[in-house]
């Protein structure tokens, strides 16, 4: 049984959450600083602040502040580290994802890569919000933040997204 002391880095997650933002796994920097988005290449705590998401750009160690934001985090893999390409077949936990959707109940999801995207939702998906939901849940697909990606990296999605967030 999944339990929060296994998991490589502790979900952030509450009810009535406006987002929660669902990545494919811990990075080895994330793993070691046990914090999100830890490497300092990953753009996702710029992204959150330009797009308007957050009011000052927070440091990975902050990243429980973000459920002050109304802003959540987990992984698909909570049990492994590495990049995309490393992990597992057996690693996406998609029916734990499910559950904590159903239990918490966000109004978006957004996955930080179309990796994760395809991995939960079993399909090719483009960028931005998708027609498809998982129950009340709205869902965005956004560019990759790591490092790693950054010939992918396009801002507006992310912009889009905090629109939306703001429109309802």
């Amino acid at each position: 049984m999944d339990t929060a002391e296994q998991h490589v880095l502790p979900d952030v997650l509450q009810p009535g959450l406006a987002l929660v933002f669902c990545g494919t796994a811990a990075g080895r920097r994330s793993a070691a600083d046990r914090a999100y988005y830890a490497h300092p290449g990953n753009l996702f705590w710029r992204a959150l602040f330009e797009a308007g998401l957050t009011p000052r750009r927070l440091a990975p160690a902050e990243f429980a502040q973000l459920l002050h934001y109304g802003i959540g985090l987990t992984d698909l893999a909570k049990h492994h580290v590495g990049n995309d390409d490393e992990l597992p077949r057996d690693a996406f936990d998609v029916p734990a994802l499910l559950g904590k959707l159903e239990t918490y109940q966000p109004q978006r999801l957004a996955f930080t890569s179309k990796h994760a995207a395809r991995a939960a939702l079993g399909r090719a998906i483009d960028y931005g919000p998708q027609a498809a939901t998982l129950g009340n849940t709205r869902l965005f697909v956004l560019p990759s933040p790591s490092g790693q990606a950054r010939g992918h990296w396009d801002l507006a999605p992310w912009c889009a997204l905090a629109a939306d967030l703001r429109q309802r």
